[in-house]
């Protein structure tokens, strides 16, 4: 089982969500952190509920800036004196269709979803292979198992996560870098209400929108989400599931693929309706 106390864990998307409630479990087992966000105001608070029980820093990063992520491992590594891990947290979604959506749009999501993730891992590798043991941690999604309509590019990018990251598992088999990849079901954080709307299913509102996903598909706490993915890092599991709906669909998808891509079309058009005539 690794030991978290004294190590120091490099997190991004700190500012709220599941990246806080990492910062504040970690922190609980006695790791040292240092925290990045684009959000300054939402960093300083995270930091704050950590308090003074281990080592904070605070980072101001745009994950989608390979300089900018380069800069903040260099700078993990000089004040923590070395880093032992990376959660590369940050992300976030768009609402509109493949074909309408426009390419700035997927050009922002895919830069802070998924060249985040690359540019995380490539900034702190380096630093991870002068520490006994190094461990790199990959926000994917359930919906970079199965997709569903209406959120295209946010699927596009946490399936690219997935394949980046088992890959990067393989490569890193043998050595002291542990890898693990984590699927989140639907969790409780602001993420739809943040989110932008361009087009959405029988025009649903952006605030029916956030209503759906908070009543019908966000079913865990982030604190519970980060207690989760904690204990796969501890036991070093290469996939984390996080909430009972990101196992079933798991599942589901593994027994019955094409029916299982079905399902999730049909279901995301009924509950989109419904909540559209709301």
């Amino acid at each position: 089982m690794k030991i978290l106390k004294n190590k120091t864990a490099a997190v991004t998307g700190a500012a709220s969500g599941i990246g806080r409630m990492l910062a504040v479990n970690l922190a609980n087992e006695g790791c040292n952190l240092a925290l990045a966000d684009i959000n300054a105001s939402g960093l300083q608070e995270t930091a704050k509920l950590v308090g003074d029980r281990v080592k904070v820093t605070t980072h101001i990063v745009d994950v989608s800036r390979r300089e900018q992520v380069f800069q903040y491992a260099d700078e993990t590594a000089g004040r923590h004196g070395g880093v032992d891990l990376i959660i590369n947290n940050a992300g976030v979604g768009v609402g509109d269709f493949l074909e309408t959506i426009p390419l700035e749009d997927f050009e922002w999501l895919m830069g802070i979803n998924f060249w985040g993730v690359v540019y995380g891992t490539m900034a702190f590798l380096p630093h991870l292979r002068k520490r006994p043991e190094g461990h790199i941690v990959n926000i994917s999604s359930i919906n970079g198992i199965i997709p569903n309509p209406n959120n295209g590019p946010y699927c596009a990018a946490k399936f690219a996560v997935k394949g980046y990251t088992e890959t990067l598992a393989q490569e890193m088999h043998g050595t002291s870098i542990h890898v693990s990849c984590v699927h989140p079901g639907g969790i409780k954080t602001n993420i739809a209400r943040n989110s932008r709307l361009n087009r959405a299913m029988f025009d649903l509102t952006r605030e029916k929108g956030a209503k759906l996903y908070e009543e019908v598909v966000f079913r865990t706490t982030a604190d519970d989400a980060a207690k989760i993915i904690i204990s796969g890092i501890r036991r070093n599991k290469r996939r984390i599931l996080v909430g009972a709906d990101a196992k079933a669909l798991d599942l589901l998808t593994r027994f019955f693929p094409v029916t299982a891509v079905t399902l999730s079309n049909l279901f995301s058009r009924w509950i989109a309706q419904k909540y559209a005539n709301k």
